[in-house]
């Protein structure tokens, strides 16, 4: 099974365009799957989208929401259309989103009029124009255009998730997304994968296979990416301290937190505030202390990294 990942590591990892703009593993027509959210808007082409085994023939437009840990690939010729590419720290201002795509997600696809099409092709069109240009602020632009994708794509005909009969992938589907949801809620709890699965019913060793089967991650993969997620969205829209925020999402440890910060976003938790921030703002903010890392100290800001290709 072949894994695309996001090649970077930077702050709200973006990408849209057309097919052809993202080259061939765009049209990728072996099985894979994404750390990703992938939204395509599919305007030409024959053939079928596979996802999840369940082959879905096109019939442009259509409109396509894959959720992270989704297997999919392409059986199709003269595909055309649009692509986006972001992860989770791009819904950091609108959280519900995640919610919704994976809503959507397990509808798999959206077929639309003429009219919705333009109305979406008319979004995708301003959110590209905002990404190109880069002008002050377009991060908090961008993600206020793709909350607004959302919205609409949960208006259209059929928007609900369908149900498949109950089975062995349907059943740890179901275990996964409780798991998700459980780890997802507030509230200090131990986060061990064995108090965990306790807390659901099941052994863990249960627990590990149902969800590794459902996403193609470990639980314990999925709730160090819940903690990353919970912290950098305390570090945006709060003014706790780092010591604080680590308190917040589990770690009686700040260093420790600091480390496990960086091993998983790439830069330590008082970079990431001021890099967000700014990217918000477009202006400069007072620095934080970094975590003993006189490194931080002299790293310059820098605009959100873009997801390139795949």
């Amino acid at each position: 099974m072949h894994e695309l990942k996001v090649a970077d590591h930077g702050v709200l990892p973006f990408a849209i365009g057309s097919f052809d703009s993202f080259g061939p593993l765009a049209r990728a027509s072996f099985p894979h799957r994404h750390g990703f959210y992938e939204i395509v808007l599919v305007t030409g082409g024959s053939g079928a989208h596979v996802v999840d085994l369940e082959r879905l023939p096109l019939s442009p437009p259509q409109l396509f929401m894959i959720a992270p840990g989704q297997v999919h690939h392409w059986e199709a010729t003269g595909l055309a259309g649009w692509l986006m590419l972001f992860n989770e720290d791009f819904l950091l201002p609108h959280p519900e989103d995640a919610e919704a795509l994976r809503t959507l997600a397990a509808r798999s696809r959206l077929p639309l009029h003429r009219e919705d099409c333009e109305r979406f092709e008319a979004l995708l069109t301003a959110m590209l124009e905002e990404y190109q240009g880069v002008e002050p602020g377009f991060v908090s632009v961008l993600a206020s255009y793709l909350h607004i994708l959302v919205l609409r794509a949960l208006r259209l005909p059929g928007a609900e998730p369908t149900r498949a009969p109950a089975g062995t992938a349907d059943r740890a589907g179901e275990l996964a997304a409780r798991f998700a949801r459980l780890i997802a809620s507030p509230g200090a709890r131990d986060r061990s994968v064995g108090a965990l699965a306790r807390e659901l019913g099941v052994s863990a060793g249960h627990l590990h296979e149902a969800v590794k089967q459902a996403t193609g991650r470990t639980p314990g993969r999925l709730v160090r990416e819940q903690q990353t997620l919970e912290a950098k969205r305390l570090l945006i829209a709060s003014a706790l301290t780092v010591s604080q925020v680590a308190e917040r999402v589990g770690f009686g440890d700040p260093s420790y937190f600091c480390r496990f910060f960086r091993r998983e976003s790439g830069v330590s938790p008082g970079a990431f505030r001021r890099t967000m921030r700014e990217a918000r703002d477009q202006q400069p903010i007072p620095g934080y202390p970094p975590c003993s890392d006189e490194g931080d100290r002299k790293e310059s800001p820098r605009s959100p990294s873009p997801v390139h290709r795949r």
